[in-house]
């Protein structure tokens, strides 16, 4: 009773209000938030606050930003969801709130289309070396089918691929990644596919900023070549699964393209059946399947296992130097 009183009063005043609903619409900043509702930033992060507090909107830092939406899990992540559902549709003040977010998002698409633009013959370079992504995909939805899929976590979700993939039947879906410049190609492609169930959050693959055993599903797609220790990224995954939650694992079979290492800054030029083995084993997965899908020179491997273990996995918490993800 107390909770759901909390939230109601924090909820009862217009900017608030106002608040609420734009962050139902969208991951926003304390910046762009003053910049839609045309008041003060000190303002403006009180009122957030406020409803942080009450658990109606999550708050996560991602460097020296924060990004604010409406909460899922929190005692009062229904009350919210229910109090934006009532705002009328063709409220005057609503409408050009959301007016300026499209704006917002426009401006937040075009600065992820150029970040793309920049970089997009070094990720063409590499995908020249194996079979076309569109069939690594579709071998990645048949051994993890959209109805199965649950709430998913993407380990270096890079541009948001994944989750465009499955968002539209995953209850909610967490992408991670290390590059906050990859993190908004992800949020430009989420928010034009209309994905509200999927977040990208920043975050390190050995120190994952997610609980224990909260996971379905885990995917680490063409992420654990560079890793300097893939067996800790793989621990670290069967962490964050459910007793009897899948990971999907893809990435290369041993190769000996150094350039890929030179120019691309790969760690590891693929990987044996063997190690992968273990360490699925050492962290308390069952291998269910593996796949090869020739490439010329590269070949795509896909592992699929389970965790069945009701005991939590932990992997090692020891220090590492930061890895793109």
């Amino acid at each position: 009773m107390d909770t759901l009183l909390q939230g109601m009063r924090a909820v009862a005043e217009p900017t608030r209000l106002r608040l609420l609903a734009l962050c139902a619409h969208a991951e926003l900043t304390v910046t762009e938030l003053t910049q839609i509702l045309g008041q003060s930033q000190p303002r403006v992060s009180r009122h957030l606050k406020l409803l942080v507090d009450a658990g109606l909107l999550d708050r996560f830092r991602e460097g020296t930003w924060a990004f604010y939406r409406l909460s899922e899990q929190n005692a009062c992540a229904a009350l919210g969801r229910q109090i934006v559902d009532l705002i009328p549709a063709d409220d005057a003040v609503l409408a050009l709130d959301l007016e300026r977010l499209e704006a917002i998002k426009n401006a937040r698409a075009e600065q992820a289309a150029n970040y793309f633009r920049m970089n997009a013959e070094k990720w063409r370079e590499v995908s020249d070396f194996h079979i076309d992504e569109a069939e690594i995909e579709q071998a990645i939805q048949q051994l993890l089918p959209s109805d199965h899929v649950g709430d998913l976590l993407d380990i270096g979700t890079g541009t948001g691929r994944i989750l465009e993939v499955y968002g539209a039947t995953a209850r909610r879906a967490v992408g991670i990644d290390l590059s906050r410049e990859m993190l908004a190609v992800a949020r430009a492609n989420l928010e034009k596919a209309g994905l509200r169930n999927c977040q990208v959050r920043l975050g390190d693959m050995y120190q994952l900023p997610v609980p224990s055993s909260t996971f379905d599903s885990v995917t680490i797609h063409q992420v654990l070549h560079y890793a300097d220790a893939p067996g800790d990224v793989i621990a670290e995954a069967a962490r964050t699964l459910k007793p009897g939650g899948r990971l999907i694992l893809v990435d290369f079979a041993p190769h000996q393209e150094e350039s890929l290492r030179v120019e691309h800054a790969h760690r590891r030029l693929g990987f044996t059946e063997e190690e992968i083995s273990q360490w699925l084993n050492r962290a308390g997965l069952s291998l269910i399947e593996t796949r090869h899908l020739q490439g010329s020179p590269l070949t795509v491997c896909l592992w699929s296992a389970q965790r069945t273990a009701a005991e939590t996995c932990e992997a090692p918490r020891q220090h590492r130097a930061k890895e793109t993800v």
